[in-house]
């Protein structure tokens, strides 16, 4: 079995230094493997002077790219705290340690997934991992939802035609003239490739100066966000946001575009 012995210690602490340094760490991590049966090194992993409330520590990342590529059984840690002190961060190393089939010891801990009983605790922690990352979603849902009912819009890609102010959605007025005149001029012709060709010939471009494609305009046009309202989770609620164009072009645009073959050929 391939043993990576991980170690780290933060230099804020005196006492930490001087008691549970790495190389003591790695003193007592070799003296565990030793006792066991087929079990070699690999490989010693060291962050001295690095904090263990983040992922970013070289030795730690050097670790995880040697798992990936499957030359470590076993990972092995003084304490836990030692491979990190965030529970988040926890979670997913564990979630990363079983999609490689490696097995985690804290050696001073008895935290030992490669037992039965160590592999039950790591189910009920990954468990509660994933009850968490529901919790949180569905607490981030509650609160887009939230934002959409008081017209507030939720972030994401801003709609041409405005613009980001504060987190909410600001006119640009250059952008909003084409959008107007996107509307009418597929209002007035009924057509979706005659509002193409007319932009063309007016050399409209978007924001990343290319003549607007028939996919982009028809995107537009079906695009409530204009009228000032928003659309979240399939239903449409009053925004906040100044309208581009009136709701009643909206309308229309709609009536006609059902009566428009360009569309269904998009």
């Amino acid at each position: 079995m391939k043993c990576a012995i991980y170690t780290r210690v933060s230099t804020d602490n005196q006492a930490e230094k001087e008691f549970s340094s790495c190389e003591a760490q790695e003193e007592k991590i070799r003296a565990f493997i030793k006792s066991q049966k087929n079990w070699e090194i690999f490989k010693v992993y060291s962050d001295a002077g690095y904090t263990g409330a983040n992922l970013n520590r070289p030795a730690l990342q050097e670790l995880l790219q040697d798992i990936t590529q499957g030359k470590i059984n076993i990972a092995l840690v003084y304490k836990i705290d030692r491979l990190t002190r965030s529970p988040k961060d926890f979670y997913m190393l564990i979630e990363f340690f079983e999609k490689y089939k490696v097995d985690f010891i804290s050696i001073t801990e008895r935290f030992d997934t490669s037992t039965p009983a160590g592999r039950l605790l790591r189910n009920i922690m990954l468990t509660f991992a994933q009850f968490e990352r529901e919790l949180a979603s569905e607490r981030t849902r509650d609160k887009m939802l939230e934002r959409a009912k008081k017209g507030m819009w939720n972030g994401g890609l801003v709609p041409y035609g405005y613009k980001r102010e504060n987190k909410m959605l600001g006119v640009n007025p250059k952008e909003a003239e084409i959008i107007r005149l996107i509307y009418e001029t597929y209002v007035t012709t009924g057509s979706l490739f005659k509002t193409y060709d007319e932009l063309k010939r007016q050399e409209t471009k978007d924001r990343q100066g290319k003549n607007f494609s028939k996919s982009a305009i028809h995107y537009i046009l079906r695009n409530i966000v204009y009228t000032g309202k928003l659309n979240y989770a399939g239903k449409i609620y009053q925004g906040i946001h100044q309208p581009i164009i009136s709701e009643e072009l909206f309308n229309l645009a709609q009536e006609i575009h059902r009566e428009d073959k360009d569309f269904t050929s998009i």
